[in-house]
């Protein structure tokens, strides 16, 4: 027989000697206190919803006291009432995907589009930031003032690097909402760490410095590499990445599949005489039947050129000086021989012509070897035709 179930009564139920025994309250109906064969002892409420019957478990006891349990046994049957099923919500909060299934999908689904560089910085930011410091939270919990504790936290060792994580949590939260983990983007918003934009153009003086140092060093291939970067202004990885299937030299002309850009679109790229100079030679020297720059391992290209460009930096006194700022130097020639941001942008392979902090300057260094300085009046100009056919580009044969 029910009876109201009370604190002294709980205390006092004594456990069955297998299962489950259930007591259940007289006045708030489903509601009951189970005791198990080991002794212990939760208050639960049986309600019915959609013509199911369910169990929802309250709290243990002592935890618990009999009348707070009753009071939120009146709360759930309210709810209940008003169509709700306060057991699926509590499974679902429980079953809900956390900041470590966020980063599985992540991987899975977006990674595979991004390019091999870019996706293992992204995975290095997850496991080194992201991971470490919410890895446990619920998805659909994390706030605004998390994700400002996390850039706080990255910006007192590495402030820029605090931004870029920035931008991949953010990547992934639009993510959760496209996959209705969460309705809202708490990353938006975030007051980003000041960044002040690199542009390092070598001068003529460096360029010359620069060339007699690539003269000197052994490792051949990858001083062919950083020439015809120079001499293309292409990305480290396009040049590591070329195939000689690319590259029409008597018509003077690289052809950048999709696979290879930045942009991932087929790039078609005029080639100065220098630079293709440069390709004869290397391809009459017996390169490789694949690759413009074959690496130790057959059949692969050329991994990286960090250890060269080291050597060649503290041989030619370069400071601060990236490889990727052959590129803006290359840009610099260019807008030193007044061609348009259209054109340049075209042959850097920008999207959209970008604004240039340039102080015009022109190159002295020879593409051919030996490299030997000349005067300025007898450098000789080639034109390059443009994609249309039509423009010739002014581009310097000594740019190397």
């Amino acid at each position: 027989m029910a009876e109201r179930i009370t604190d002294k009564l709980v205390k006092a139920l004594e456990p069955p000697e297998t299962g489950n025994r259930i007591t259940y309250d007289s006045e708030v109906k489903g509601f009951g206190v189970r005791v198990t064969a080991a002794g212990a002892k939760a208050f639960i409420l049986n309600y019915r919803v959609a013509g199911r019957e369910r169990r929802l478990t309250i709290g243990s006891y002592p935890d618990w006291s009999a009348a707070a349990a009753r009071e939120e046994a009146k709360d759930l049957k309210r709810r209940v009432d008003q169509g709700q099923d306060p057991l699926s919500k509590r499974i679902e909060e429980r079953t809900a995907p956390t900041v470590n299934d966020l980063w599985k999908a992540y991987e899975e689904h977006h990674l595979p589009n991004k390019r091999p560089r870019s996706a293992a910085d992204d995975r290095s930011m997850w496991q080194t930031y992201i991971l470490p410091r919410l890895g446990s939270e619920k998805v659909a919990d994390i706030t605004a003032q998390d994700v400002d504790a996390l850039h706080a936290w990255i910006s007192q060792t590495k402030p820029v690097r605090a931004n870029r994580v920035i931008e991949v949590l953010k990547t992934a939260m639009f993510l959760a909402i496209r996959w209705k983990w969460r309705s809202d983007n708490p990353v938006s918003g975030v007051r980003r760490n000041h960044e002040d934009k690199r542009e390092r153009y070598l001068s003529p003086k460096e360029m010359v410095a620069l060339s007699e140092a690539l003269e000197a060093h052994s490792e051949k291939a990858s001083c062919d590499a950083i020439r015809l970067m120079l001499l293309t202004g292409a990305r480290k990885t396009e040049v590591l990445a070329a195939k000689w299937s690319m590259f029409d030299l008597d018509e003077g002309v690289w052809v950048k599949p999709s696979a290879h850009t930045k942009q991932k679109k087929t790039h078609r790229v005029p080639l100065s005489s220098a630079a293709v100079e440069l390709l004869r030679r290397i391809k009459a020297e017996g390169a490789d039947p694949v690759f413009v720059f074959p690496g130790r391992v057959a059949g692969k290209p050329l991994g990286d050129i960090k250890r060269t460009w080291a050597v060649l930096c503290a041989k030619a006194e370069l400071k601060n000086v990236r490889i990727h700022d052959l590129r803006h130097t290359f840009a610099s020639v260019l807008a030193s021989n007044n061609l348009g941001l259209p054109i340049i942008g075209a042959l850097l392979g920008h999207t959209q012509a970008k604004p240039l902090n340039v102080t015009p300057t022109c190159s002295t260094i020879h593409c051919e070897r030996p490299l030997k300085r000349q005067p300025r009046s007898s450098m000789a100009t080639t034109f390059v035709k443009s994609d249309d056919g039509r423009a010739p580009l002014n581009v310097p044969r000594r740019i190397f």
